[in-house]
């Protein structure tokens, strides 16, 4: 799910179409079957188009991983008044932030009062619950490697917890994850649990119902915050992005993610607005060992001076991005982004380094050293119309240096089974809210359990590891500062990857007269969940 506003301030009002530095809008769409006299006021209802499956409400698979959803809440929650900054991670469940109480020891204080949706009262034991599920190999979380920091958290009385790490580092990034009964705690993998279709969480929503096509979410009247203005979410499943865009065209959903060209398509249509918000979200080309070429450093080091990021930004994401030639995007600020490890479009440079490394153009045009070609196969998602353009452009920006780049739209389950031998346009970014969350994974060779999605070429430059473990193992400061400007010198010395840019999410929405808070940096997870949408509680009508 994403987004990208240009937006500044802590709240904004939307009138009409929206401009930089006012945030978006939202107007309500009657459910179909709705007469005139029965239709839900402006307040009432939000009827958005969701690209992803309905289900899979469960924190064991990433959902509300960041805190962010209208079911549940972590112990901390990201906070900003815009996206052109990290986050601040501020006390949601926690009472207060936490307090470092031993070496590598952190206390967390518990808020009371707070009940989930099922009427079962918040305390330490979910805390616990939740955490230990999260890495437990029976229950196959998704996102277990994220929280490869934490040691264990357990109770301390039934309103703190004890969280103890394996670095010096500050627990708060891994502590935003939503927080579930430890009732409805399965011993059981993830995706069989009951929590997928039948969510249960402290948020200010709770589902009311749940079909393929559809969801709608109501308000909690016994909710522990402010009780939403906006009564009634309904998503609406749309997988298509051209589907979804003429959806919102002919008003018949109120807003949606969109690809930034299809986006732009209905800029300036009555009552749509578009909105562009700054995220650190890259997409790249991961790179297969299996390939002759693709292992050959050189080559990888060729491939990324020879494309334009500058115009893959501009030309497919219509200016909605930019470049990214690692996963450390400037928005970490000057002290970690190191302005001088970035690759300059240079194809003398690339072809130069495959001269030297024996490439030597064939007949055909396409390189070859001995019996290999400089070819491979490059996959996406077929129903992802902008990893599709992006795949496109990277194989037109490799052709001129005598490499051949065959794309093919497949689906992930074939995607799964070729990782080693394919080169595939992946998308990263999910937990952006730590430097060493966003490129641990993405940059160290793999582990026996990581994502198949970690760095599946499993290629590494020479002491990047070693730089990887050193850093996650720190206290912040500006001593790892400088081990992070190091991680980027050395990748650049010999990268692992293509990296070709950090996405602007961006929506479009119909409506006006709402006032809510900004939208924030996005992780790689947007849509509807994200965007205008991410903080639903803070939205309310302009009197």
């Amino acid at each position: 799910m994403s987004v990208h506003t240009d937006v500044g301030g802590a709240s904004s009002v939307v009138r009409g179409v929206a401009t930089a530095g006012a945030a978006v809008l939202l107007a309500t769409v009657a459910l179909a079957g709705c007469s005139a006299s029965d239709q839900p006021t402006v307040a009432d209802q939000i009827v958005l188009g969701e690209g992803q499956a309905l289900g899979d409400f469960n924190p064991m698979l990433g959902y509300a991983q960041l805190g962010v959803s209208p079911v549940y809440d972590g112990l901390l929650v990201p906070a900003a008044d815009g996206d052109d900054r990290v986050p601040d991670l501020v006390p949601a469940l926690a009472e207060s932030r936490p307090e470092r109480v031993a070496p590598r020891t952190w206390r967390v204080p518990l808020k009371s009062g707070i009940s989930f949706s099922d009427g079962t009262d918040f305390d330490a034991a979910d805390v616990v619950a939740t955490y230990r599920a999260v890495v437990d190999s029976r229950v196959a979380s998704s996102i277990s490697t994220d929280f490869a920091p934490i040691v264990a958290v357990e109770a301390d009385g039934p309103r703190a917890v004890t969280v103890r790490m394996n670095t010096d580092a500050d627990p708060s990034p891994y502590l935003l994850v939503g927080v579930v009964p430890s009732e409805r705690v399965e011993d059981a993998p993830a995706a069989e649990w009951a929590l997928n279709t039948e969510p249960v969480g402290t948020g200010a929503y709770r589902l009311e119902s749940l079909e393929p096509d559809q969801s709608v979410f109501v308000a909690r009247e016994d909710h522990w915050g402010n009780r939403p203005a906006v009564q009634r979410l309904v998503y609406t499943h749309v997988p298509d992005d051209n589907t979804r865009a003429q959806r919102i065209a002919a008003g018949e959903i109120d807003g949606a993610n969109l690809p930034p060209r299809l986006a732009e398509g209905l800029e300036g249509r009555d009552g749509i607005d578009v909105i562009s918000v700054k995220s650190a979200d890259w997409r790249g080309i991961s790179l297969p060992s299996a390939n002759p070429f693709t292992a050959d450093p050189a080559a990888r080091l060729a491939m990324n001076l020879g494309v334009d990021r500058q115009a893959v930004v501009d030309d497919v994401l219509t200016g909605d991005g930019e470049p990214a030639s690692t996963p450390v995007a400037p928005v970490y600020g000057a002290s970690v982004y190191d302005e001088g490890a970035q690759f300059e479009f240079d194809a003398d440079g690339a072809r130069a380094a495959l001269d030297a490394a024996g490439w030597r153009t064939g007949a055909d045009g396409v390189r070859v050293r001995g019996a290999d070609r400089a070819s491979f196969p490059l996959l996406y998602n077929a129903q992802d119309t902008l990893r599709r353009d992006l795949a496109v452009a990277f194989a037109a920006a490799m052709k001129p240096i005598g490499v051949e780049v065959l794309t093919r739209g497949t689906s992930w389950d074939d995607i799964d089974s070729e990782l080693s031998t394919a080169a595939v346009v992946l998308g990263g970014g999910a937990t952006p809210y730590s430097i060493d969350s966003q490129i641990y994974d993405t940059l160290h060779t793999r582990f026996p359990d990581s994502s198949p999605y970690s760095n599946p070429g499993d290629l590494t430059a020479p002491g990047l590891d070693a730089l990887l473990d050193e850093a996650r193992a720190s206290a912040p400061g500006p001593d790892n500062d400088l081990r992070y400007q190091r991680i980027q010198q050395v990748y650049v010395a010999q990268p692992s990857y293509v990296f070709l840019a950090f996405l602007h999410h961006t929506y479009a929405v119909r409506g006006e007269g709402w006032r809510h808070d900004a939208p924030i940096l996005e992780p790689h997870s947007h849509g509807v969940t994200w965007g205008p949408w991410w903080n639903i509680p803070s939205w309310q009508p302009v009197s």
